[in-house]
């Protein structure tokens, strides 16, 4: 069977405990789709907030060890020296299209890599989703629910949200062709067919996505070192 963790389970994939607190998210997030008879799959959690993602960061020394990042990641950020996700400052700031305000450590994390979404999901005793688990755990939901784009403005995840909208979610998946697909002749076969390389597979929708734009089969896609993006993890878990 597959299951997709309740909320007050989200502590499920972590090595140690994490106070409720850090972990409450939207109750749309709790459903269970059968796989098969026999064992439980894999479950997925919910977002990551900021004030978890904290014990990642620079202080707690997340971004010195070697051991929970890719290859290509740790020489990326030991190349860009980068110590926190994109646009946060060390007083406890973050730059948004608002201007600087302060983090807002229940809504989910976003402008991470998928570079920093792996290291995160090692870290938490996890591993990032598939393209195709995301996809099964999501399709019989709303798509045009959560947060997402209504109107021009300055747009931000917030706390509370479910699959779409706030942020991007990174999956495991490169982002290549599924069988029998054919770029299409013209301007639209420059979009897809020429990116098929060095891209991961994003699913969800964020902040940013008009409303009525996205749906479970959506794809996605950015190099892994992408965080300009409003970008984020879901984790997921073998049981």
């Amino acid at each position: 069977m597959f299951q997709l963790l309740p909320p007050e389970r989200v502590t499920a994939v972590r090595a140690r405990p994490i106070a409720a607190s850090e972990t409450e998210v939207a109750r749309s997030d709790a459903v269970i789709f059968v796989v098969d008879e026999t064992r439980w799959a894999r479950s997925l959690a919910a977002l990551p907030f900021a004030s978890v993602w904290t014990r990642l960061d620079k202080r707690r020394g997340g971004y010195r060890k070697p051991k929970l990042w890719l290859s290509d990641g740790w020489d990326w950020i030991k190349r860009e020296a980068i110590e926190r996700p994109l646009y946060w400052h060390d007083d406890g700031s973050h730059f948004t299209l608002a201007g600087r305000r302060e983090i807002d450590r229940a809504a989910p994390v976003a402008h991470a890599s998928y570079y920093e979404a792996d290291a995160f999901a090692r870290w938490a005793g996890a591993r990032l989703p598939t393209e195709a688990e995301w996809e099964d755990s999501f399709a019989f939901f709303d798509a045009e629910m959560g947060h997402q784009l209504d109107g021009a403005g300055p747009v931000i995840p917030k706390p509370g949200g479910g699959p779409f909208g706030d942020v991007w979610q990174w999956t495991q998946s490169a982002y290549l062709p599924y069988p029998g697909f054919k770029p299409e002749a013209g301007a639209v076969g420059e979009y897809n067919g020429k990116f098929m390389s060095g891209q991961m597979v994003l699913k969800g929708a964020s902040c940013a996505t008009p409303r009525g734009h996205s749906r479970a089969s959506y794809r996605n896609f950015f190099p892994p070192a992408a965080r300009w993006q409003f970008t984020g993890v879901r984790l997921a878990q073998d049981a």
